[in-house]
């Protein structure tokens, strides 16, 4: 049976064969996204993940479960085929606060502050008994081994990039030790859904949180202030993590040294991703990003936590380096 077959049984066995189909704007991994009309009135959101292209959709239906058990609003499943790789998700509609905002900037404190609020409260469930995967030390290697293999493949040798693995050990070490939370990884402005008819936290709704894991707390506020695909000021993120030390009650120093460890982690291991996309899948979308990401990481870069790695990068990746499309 063809995928297109599959997909036309999974809807008639859902109750929604004959629904208007249009394609949704899709993300850097296999899934394909549709948005449904047309039965009983209602909206619904097809996800096709491919499990022969590697995806699986049960870390995504457990999450949601877990994520509205908090109550938090990920979106709602209605049907679920996990063998095929189909799920029917509740459409939370098109208020992404990063396509909000373009339309009302005057809105973005209020939004970030919701979702931070939403974020907090996410941090204060217990996390220690859900069996998720961990942010130890060969998580942190492998991810930052993503920006060593394909952002720097020429410019680094085997010594070098030990060197880079050192560093990076040593400034993620008193992370891994910290007290541990719940981490989406994906928390910016591309995945959360403004919904105003509802309130308090649950105005933020969540997507793409599949791939969450234990990990610090900063990890998740990095996302969100220093984000990869949307600019947002200085004074805005200032505000936004003076907001977090409040309700969360945690100390000022420590959070922003993590955050710049964290930040700098991360970002990375983005311009790697963005370059892989390129180079392997063929994928130029995300190569306008990399100026904003190599602007965080030299911010990120000037905390005295991370001398030795600003010395790391003056040496080997003085200045951005954006691959070239191949014609």
């Amino acid at each position: 049976m063809t995928r297109r077959a599959q997909i036309t049984a999974f809807l008639e066995r859902a109750g929604w064969a004959g629904a208007g189909r249009a394609m949704l704007a899709g993300d850097a991994s296999n899934r394909r996204y549709e948005r449904l009309t047309g039965v009983n009135g209602h909206n619904a959101v097809l996800m096709d993940a491919p499990p022969e292209l590697g995806e699986d959709v049960r870390p995504f239906t457990r999450m949601a479960a877990l994520l509205r058990g908090f109550g938090l609003s990920p979106p709602e499943i209605f049907a679920e085929d996990h063998d095929r790789g189909f799920l029917l998700l509740e459409d939370l509609g098109d208020d992404l606060f990063a396509r909000y905002l373009e339309r009302d900037p005057s809105r973005e404190e209020e939004f970030y502050a919701t979702a931070i609020d939403a974020l907090v409260h996410l941090q204060a469930q217990p996390c220690e008994d859900l069996n998720l995967p961990r942010y130890n030390l060969a998580f942190y290697l492998r991810e930052i081994r993503i920006f060593a293999e394909w952002y720097l493949p020429e410019a680094i040798n085997p010594a070098a990039e030990a060197e880079l693995e050192e560093i990076v050990s040593e400034a993620v070490a008193p992370l891994i030790d910290a007290p541990q939370v719940l981490v989406l990884r994906d928390y910016h402005a591309e995945n959360l859904v403004w919904l105003g008819d509802r309130e308090g936290i649950a105005r933020a709704g969540q997507l793409d949180f599949q791939d969450a894991v234990i990990g610090h707390r900063a990890y998740d506020l990095v996302s969100l202030l220093e984000d990869a695909r949307r600019d947002t000021s200085l004074a805005l993120q200032d505000a936004m993590i003076r907001r977090y030390l409040d309700l969360a009650g945690v100390k000022e120093e420590p959070l922003r040294s993590a955050m710049a460890v964290l930040g700098a982690q991360r970002n990375l291991k983005i311009l790697g991703i963005f370059a892989r996309l390129l180079k392997r899948d063929g994928r130029p979308t995300h190569l306008r990003h990399m100026p904003r990401v190599w602007g965080h990481v030299q911010r990120d870069l000037s905390h005295p936590a991370l001398a030795p790695l600003a010395d790391w990068m003056a040496r080997f990746a003085p200045a951005l380096t954006i691959p070239k499309v191949p014609e």
